[in-house]
């Protein structure tokens, strides 16, 4: 099969769809490889290394985009990289489709296969190829909540940490999973005040027994919830519903209550946010204030940290991208029912039903699509 991949054109973004490790492992099993000129430099990738690993260097992502019949990427495939797209092509990528209808709009009038990296399962019910970017932007959204609440950067001027007789920054979690644990694990390691709220009893009760006192673990009803935000110097925003539109957790009227100088770090803003008061950035332009509060709504936040993103996305994506290529995108598909609940569009059809449901359009996955686990 004829894979490829292209130079990431979102804004801001520098992560690459494949290494060249992974692209070895597809040509050793007999795959051509494509990709644009310069599409891994910023991830730390020169076409030199490409072509040792047996790439064919293609002078733009139109090429690739022609010739490809699978398309592997990062991110959501922008709109003058739609324009690339044909019929019975098939992209791997994140997606996000319950934010983006007109993305999805264009996706089936091309009658592309899109296969989204966040809706793949395994066995566990575990997002594995989410699983690695979450840990990233978990990490960084304490990172990037520090900062912002320097002065400087409009914030109250709280160091989360404290120091000797003063007390650390209140951090509020809302969400205990990858992203939250990972925000918590920093957050905890820096010595900050840390709550954890979350809806599952068990995942609290995991969550307990991995900081044993060292954060507070609650269970997440509306009050609580408006409680702790409002006392908050930083609050995380790491809720997610695997494919659908985030939940609204905190209204712009609780926002409106936070103190003058918190901030607030919606993770969830590639699922349409889970705050009110949030609208996506970039990390040229990341925040903005509403109500004296600092928003912090980057889309890609991974993206910041390409070497790193890029490494751990790799880690995870070539089992799938390997069996896509070396049985057929429709039966790899068909065959897996972890992989091919990736599938979210085929042939001018949603075939997810939490996309469906979020873009309120019917959903039709294709009749071949057994989802027989193996």
């Amino acid at each position: 099969m004829r894979v490829g991949t292209v130079k990431e054109i979102k804004i801001d973004e520098y992560r690459v769809g494949l290494t060249p490790e992974s692209v070895r492992e597809l040509c050793l099993c007999g795959h051509e490889v494509l990709v644009e000129h310069n599409a891994g430099k910023s991830a730390g990738f020169s076409d030199e290394d490409y072509e040792q690993a047996g790439a064919r260097i293609l002078s733009s992502a139109a090429e690739v985009f022609a010739t490809a019949e699978l398309v592997v990427k990062v991110k959501e495939p922008q709109p003058s990289e739609c324009d690339f797209l044909r019929d019975g092509q098939a992209l791997f990528t994140y997606l996000h489709l319950a934010a983006e209808p007109e993305l999805t709009r264009q996706l089936l009038e091309k009658g592309v296969t899109a296969i989204a990296y966040e809706t793949v399962t395994d066995a566990h019910g575990g997002l594995p190829l989410l699983a690695p970017m979450s840990e990233i932007a978990g990490r960084m959204a304490i990172q990037a909540g520090a900062h912002h609440l320097e002065i400087g950067q409009g914030g109250i001027g709280k160091l989360l940490s404290g120091v000797t007789g003063v007390a650390p920054g209140r951090v509020v979690i809302i969400g205990g999973g990858v992203v939250g644990d990972n925000a918590a694990r920093m957050a905890v390691g820096m010595g900050a005040d840390v709550v954890i709220l979350d809806k599952s009893l068990d995942r609290l009760r995991w969550l307990e027994s991995r900081y044993f006192g060292r954060a507070r673990c609650l269970h997440a009803t509306t009050a609580v919830v408006e409680e702790y935000a409002v006392r908050a110097d930083l609050v995380i925003g790491a809720v997610l519903i695997p494919g659908g539109s985030a939940p609204k957790v905190l209204s712009g009227e609780v926002v409106g209550r936070m103190r003058p100088g918190s901030v607030v770090v919606d993770v969830a803003i590639d699922q349409g946010g889970c705050f009110e008061t949030s609208r996506m950035t970039s990390h040229g332009e990341p925040t903005y204030i509403v109500d004296g509060v600092g928003h912090y709504c980057v889309s890609n936040i991974p993206g910041a940290v390409p070497r790193t993103a890029t490494k751990a996305l790799n880690n995870a994506t070539p089992p799938f991208v390997l069996r896509l290529a070396n049985e057929g995108i429709e039966a790899a598909l068909s065959n897996d029912a972890y992989l091919g609940r990736g599938l979210n569009a085929h042939k001018g059809n949603i075939t997810h039903p939490a996309v469906a449901e979020a873009l309120d359009l019917p959903c039709q996955p294709p009749e071949w699509l057994h989802r027989k686990a193996v």
